[in-house]
């Protein structure tokens, strides 16, 4: 007994298009459901989406496209900054030495390019990643209106926490390695870059935590380093006003040597020289 054939059946156009209609719909609604909720269903502040946009086209090359580092070949391009802070992100962008120009020993301030705003956008997107110091008031930073005795209690507070590398006007000064302490005085250094320099404590600097200099002992010691460099030098030549090392170097290469001509001065006139 010989089978059948079977036969054919020819599924419609439309027939097929439902089906993958269907399909859609069930996919989509598989995929809103085992989506992730996002809490406060709302955007990003302005201000941190733009600080993003301009950390992705400046600093992701280094930092990574979240600030988590970047490393090629097991070198270190540029560290982790998910937990510096705003506060850190302000002072290197502020100063100049972000973004780097290459791989240096120590950056070095140099002009910034950046507007205030642009600063303070790129500052919270990065505070926003994580923990970190944030971003000052101006009143943590103000100095008007701290009396004499705040000032010089300032005073006492910077040379015991900061003139070893700093020097005791703020002048900087020469540390190992080839590493220096910069100035804390002239053109551009403001009072916000002391403040944030002091919570965040960039490459050979401590961290000084609010436990260790209370924001108003802070405020005394930018009132102090204001107060000195806006004194003006009766003592004469101040040989740059940093400290002993060039004062020793004046004195023995000026007073010895002069010393030390005039005696061969006076052996060359004497009777055995004749």
């Amino acid at each position: 007994m010989s089978e059948r054939p079977r036969r054919r059946t020819r599924r419609s156009p439309l027939r097929r298009a439902a089906l993958i209609g269907a399909a859609l719909v069930v996919m989509g609604g598989v995929s809103a459901i085992a989506a992730p909720t996002v809490s406060n269903a709302s955007p990003l502040p302005t201000e941190v989406g733009t600080g993003a946009q301009i950390f992705i086209k400046n600093c992701a090359s280094c930092h990574g496209m979240n600030g988590e580092g970047v490393t090629v070949n097991g070198t270190a391009i540029g560290p982790n900054i998910q937990n510096a802070g705003a506060a850190a992100v302000s002072f290197q962008m502020s100063s100049g030495r972000m973004p780097m120009a290459g791989q240096q020993q120590q950056s070095r301030r140099t002009t910034n390019t950046f507007s205030a705003d642009e600063i303070k956008a790129v500052a919270e997107y990065v505070g926003a990643l994580g923990s970190g110091p944030g971003l000052p008031t101006a009143s943590q930073y103000d100095t008007s209106g701290l009396t004499a005795d705040q000032i010089a209690k300032g005073g006492e507070l910077f040379r015991t926490n900061c003139s070893a590398c700093h020097n005791y006007a703020g002048k900087g000064g020469a540390l190992s390695n080839g590493n220096y302490a910069p100035p804390l005085t002239g053109t551009g250094v403001t009072n916000q870059e002391i403040w944030e320099a002091v919570r965040t404590g960039p490459q050979n600097m401590p961290v000084f935590s609010p436990t260790q200099l209370s924001d108003q002992d802070v405020q005394t010691m930018i009132a102090y380093l204001s107060d000195v460099n806006s004194s003006p030098d009766s003592g004469g030549y101040t040989l740059g006003g940093i400290g002993p090392v060039t004062e020793g170097a004046a004195a023995w290469i000026i007073g010895i040597g002069g010393l030390v001509g005039f005696a061969l001065w006076i052996a060359s006139r004497g009777a055995r020289a004749r």
